[in-house]
């Protein structure tokens, strides 16, 4: 992804990520539920834009780091963070700045639909993680795609884009759609053993006034997976 996508936008996409339903309701909540007790472990935030799940798993007693590929998004996370976390620019799609079986958990929030070829990837996340720890993944909900995009070949790996709305300001994000099978078989390719797999209802105390009209707080939008190392 090209960092200006992020960089152009930070401080609207900053506001809608902390107090909007799909983040804040939807998507951290489970991240952290699927994390569970974090106390004492090292963690890596792959992805983490700018820190909000950092900082949650840090308030847990994680000893946190985290990267990001925008240098805005990194100096925001940086300043809510402190000297405390080890915050750096880096590149999801590249080799990772850590070394080898460096953490206990990592989390990938919404990031991977980002990577087109996600082999060294997965190597990476593999690689930086130690025996026995876990990796959890958000990510776009492949059949989102198939609902939206019905035109379009479900099974094919396949670029896309939508515009979005940060307060005033508008933008294109582009995304890279994969079938559910090949999300899976990725992950069992790279080494991974599968805890869960998860598709949660929206969490209970969502204020209704940020739920569409008529909306029994079951929706499909996200996809959440949890891994580990043998």
């Amino acid at each position: 992804m090209d960092t200006a996508d992020y960089d152009a936008f930070a401080p609207a996409y900053v506001e809608e990520n902390e107090n909007g339903l799909f983040n804040k309701w939807y998507e951290r909540p489970e991240v952290l539920r699927l994390a569970g007790d974090v106390e004492g472990l090292r963690v890596l935030d792959a992805g983490c834009g700018h820190g909000p799940l950092t900082k949650e798993l840090r308030d847990r007693g994680a000893t946190v780091s985290g990267f990001d590929v925008s240098p805005a998004m990194i100096a925001i996370a940086r300043d809510r963070l402190g000297e405390c976390a080890d915050i750096r620019v880096a590149d999801l799609a590249a080799p990772l700045p850590y070394g080898d079986n460096e953490f206990d958990l990592i989390t990938c929030s919404l990031a991977l639909h980002y990577v087109e070829n996600w082999r060294p990837t997965l190597g990476e996340l593999r690689r930086v993680l130690r025996p026995g720890g876990r990796l959890i993944v958000s990510l776009l909900h492949p059949f989102l795609f198939a609902a939206l995009h019905r035109d379009q070949d479900y099974f094919a790996l396949t670029q896309y884009s939508e515009d979005y709305a940060f307060g005033q300001t508008t933008t294109v994000l582009t995304y890279w759609h994969r079938p559910l099978q090949d999300v899976l078989n990725a992950f069992i390719d790279a080494g991974f053993t599968f805890i869960s797999l998860t598709e949660p209802k929206v969490h209970p105390d969502t204020p209704s006034e940020l739920l569409p009209p008529g909306d029994k707080r079951q929706f499909l939008s996200f996809l959440f997976l949890t891994l580990a190392l043998p």
